[in-house]
């Protein structure tokens, strides 16, 4: 039966809501907002070249970009593929929804016409309304970017029961875009693949993905020894694990080799977290060394003490990444990892411009770039900043919920049947569930917690809750 139009006026409420929004940021604050990796980024974007310390994914969408000569554009291009996050989200778990309640009586008020169109509608609202995913797309930033990859690449398993070969082709190279635009999405092909072989998946369409991810991510490390000498992905590949482990590392336990002594973590200002001064404060031992954190040194110093700190302290190491993995589902943010950081994923009051960004803008869009705020409409954004932000702890239930989907179910008479449901989850949930928790706890294991590594979560959270209760429905 075909569903009326009319059936999607929830999400067009929604998205028409989520669209105003951003136009007023836009026109409230028409440059990017600035961060510490902004620069790089940038540099990167009009050389055209890799990026030292991570991936150049998203230079290549600045780059691609550049001819217009407009940060403007470039913040109206990330607020669009925000956008179509949410459309994403929508569409998969409408999917989901209309399988679980198939429209089976005519008339437009039907309660099975509207259901689906509504409930995916409220699971777009965390992806699109939030203050704090307008503010992260509104920056000079990879993770909007990274976010919809990655939602592609999810999308395309999800399409199909058992997916083709140019289907698992998709899910890899979109896979291994997101990992060339944060090298956090590296990871994230195990969670494909693990996903491809629950929904049976053939030979065919499990190679296509693993070789469609693997081709641009060699291609990439091909460019960069080109350019480096280097058959990496960057020049600082264990500088971010060694950070991890300055937060637990006890030189008296590990005991390291006189040449690494040097990497033992030296004692810090507490308003900062350990990771961040280990590699960008005066603190940091990278500063000893030649090179600092590019270094070829560096890089191998760190590694080598990292491993050995997770080897010599394996508890200490899992309750620090439990730890910080836990701190993205608290109600209130705090001043981590610095008293200033986290400011930085608002949007401001006031106006700030450094001469080094003013230089690197310059070579971008001359005349353009500055952080400035046009009132009254600058008003109203710190107004919504005020009010509509998502505490962390609605994640958590995001998450909890789509984790419950199979343990709802209950046969017509009562009778368990546990078996089902689960199986049934495995196969739909599970992705875009392990992906949101992957993209929680990789950071954590890896680098430090940040509240912009949270973000890219949400939509994963949403989708998996989504396709999990309509599981339980269509059951």
């Amino acid at each position: 039966m075909r569903v009326p139009h009319v059936a999607h006026a929830p999400f067009a409420v929604v998205l028409a809501a989520a669209i105003w929004i951003r136009v007023i940021a836009v026109l409230a604050y028409p440059a990017p907002l600035w961060f510490g990796d902004s620069p790089g980024y940038l540099e990167a974007a009009v050389r055209l070249r890799p990026g030292e310390t991570r991936p150049s994914g998203y230079p290549f969408l600045l780059w691609l970009i550049e001819p217009l000569h407009s940060f403007t554009a470039v913040v109206a291009v990330q607020h669009a593929i925000g956008l179509l996050s949410g459309v994403v989200v929508y569409a998969v778990v409408l999917r989901a929804g209309r399988a679980a309640w198939p429209p089976d009586e005519p008339g437009r008020w039907s309660w099975r016409v509207w259901a689906p169109g509504l409930f995916a509608a409220a699971l777009t609202v965390p992806v699109l309304i939030p203050v704090h995913q307008v503010a992260l797309e509104h920056m000079l930033m990879s993770d909007s970017l990274f976010t919809f990859l990655l939602l592609v690449a999810v999308t395309a398993v999800l399409r199909r029961r058992r997916s083709t070969w140019w289907l698992g082709a998709i899910a890899g190279t979109f896979t291994a875009f997101a990992a060339l635009t944060r090298s956090a999405g590296l990871p994230l092909i195990a969670v494909i693949l693990v996903a491809m072989l629950l929904r049976r998946a053939g030979w065919r369409a499990c190679v296509a993905a693993v070789v469609a991810f693997v081709l641009p991510v060699v291609g990439y490390m091909a460019w960069f020894q080109a350019v480096y000498g280097q058959f990496k992905l960057g020049k600082a590949d264990s500088i971010w694990l060694y950070g991890r482990t300055a937060s637990f590392a006890d030189c008296r336990v590990v005991k390291p080799r006189p040449e690494l002594r040097i990497m033992c973590p030296k004692r810090t200002d507490p308003r900062m977290s350990r990771p961040f001064a280990a590699m960008w404060t005066k603190d940091s031992v990278f500063r000893e060394i030649p090179g600092w954190v590019t270094g070829e040194q560096a890089d191998r110093l760190a590694g080598e003490f990292a491993w050995e700190a997770i080897e010599k302290q394996p508890g200490d190491y899992a309750k620090v990444v439990v730890h910080d993995t836990f701190m993205a589902f608290e109600w209130n943010r705090k001043p981590y990892p610095t008293p200033w950081t986290w400011l930085q994923y608002e949007f401001p009051e006031g106006e700030a411009w450094s001469d080094e960004q003013a230089l690197l803008a310059a070579k971008y869009d001359p005349g353009g770039g500055e952080t400035k705020v046009v009132r009254p409409w600058a008003g109203q954004v710190l107004a919504y900043q005020d009010d509509f932000a998502m505490p962390g702890t609605f994640l958590g239930i995001l998450l909890l919920g789509g984790l419950a989907g199979p343990f709802l179910h209950v046969r017509a008479g009562g009778r368990w049947r546990p078996l089902r449901p689960v199986r049934q989850w495995a196969t739909g949930a599970l992705l875009p569930w392990g992906t949101s928790l992957a993209l929680l706890v990789i950071p954590a294991a890896t680098a430090d917690f940040d509240y912009r590594y949270v973000l890219p979560a949400v939509p994963f959270a949403c989708m998996a809750l989504g396709i999990s209760l309509s599981g339980r429905a269509a059951a």
